[in-house]
């Protein structure tokens, strides 16, 4: 087996300066103790992390292990969509939302035996204007969260400040009116936000579809309408219950194509990383596209 480790040095570490050497070692300790001639990359920007996994793609790699947070899974595996190469997960982010719908655990030791020691399995891969996503995107307030998320400097993210923002901009936000397409049916909303889950949570718990599987063929869609705001945050606790079926404002549907439009920009995410689309986007299924290392045994129901 041809393995290459692709590593963010600073994703979920704070200041701790050792952490990229502390993870170098882990993976090396748990390549001897298999007898795996294991390749170790460092991302240093924005994309980086998909040209390493392109290159290890190229270099015939059978195993591409990611040791990150939601954005680098997203770069990395993108590259892997069609081949035969497996993605494994060391969770890091603030998030982790496709390791949570893995069951991946969030400890790296563990998270290593998952990721050399497991399952492949076959997930779907959703596409969002052109790009790919393997957990959640959607458009609204969850977008807006994200970019604003994402414009902290590194060291200064983690879940905290994730519901801070979520707070703040829940006083803030305004929804807008879509015109929505879900396997050609089509619906006039006015909605706070539009998310398209192929995982069941976002991350750190909060689950805004909980009953998605990663492998069903179909995403989860769920349309939370506008209300005031102290409507929003009663019914904003469904989220850490797994519960968003009981709130009024949510309508839950299922579709393997959509299309969303509106009279002005839209700010969208695909797990957690930003996009804008002039009015009109598309969003659609391949089903089975990414292979990935799940836990053994192979019973997670995604």
């Amino acid at each position: 087996m041809s393995v290459v480790a692709i590593v963010n040095p600073i994703s979920g570490v704070g200041a701790n300066p050792r952490a990229a050497a502390e993870r170098a070692a882990l993976l090396r300790e748990a390549a001897r103790k298999r007898g795996l001639n294991l390749e170790i990359e460092f991302t240093s920007r924005g994309g980086h992390a998909r040209e390493l996994a392109e290159s290890a793609v190229r270099g015939g790699a059978t195993l591409v292990v990611v040791w990150g947070g939601d954005g680098t899974l997203n770069e990395a595996g993108s590259a892997l969509i069609g081949t035969d190469a497996v993605l494994g997960l060391v969770p890091a982010g603030s998030g982790n939302g496709l390791a949570a719908a893995l069951e991946v655990p969030r400890d790296p030791l563990a998270a290593l035996a998952a990721a050399f020691d497991g399952s492949p399995r076959a997930i779907d891969v959703g596409v969002m204007a052109g790009r790919p996503f393997f957990n959640i995107a959607g458009v609204g307030f969850d977008a807006r969260v994200a970019r604003l998320f994402n414009a902290r400097a590194p060291g200064r993210r983690g879940g905290w400040p994730y519901v801070v923002i979520g707070v703040r901009e829940g006083c803030r936000y305004r929804g807008a009116e879509y015109t929505l397409e879900l396997d050609g049916s089509t619906q006039n909303v006015r909605a706070f936000l539009i998310s398209f889950a192929n995982g069941r949570e976002y991350g750190i718990g909060a689950r805004i579809a909980p009953d998605a599987r990663l492998d069903d063929g179909v995403l989860d869609v769920t349309v939370v309408e506008d209300r005031a705001i102290l409507t929003r945050f009663w019914h904003a606790r469904h989220l850490a219950l797994g519960t968003p079926h009981l709130a009024p404002s949510v309508k839950a549907h299922r579709a393997s194509h959509a299309v969303v439009e509106t009279s002005g920009p839209i700010e969208f995410h695909v797990d957690g990383e930003m996009g804008i689309a002039e009015d009109r986007i598309e969003v659609r299924l391949l089903p089975g596209a990414l292979r990935v290392m799940a836990p053994r045994p192979s019973s997670v129901s995604g």
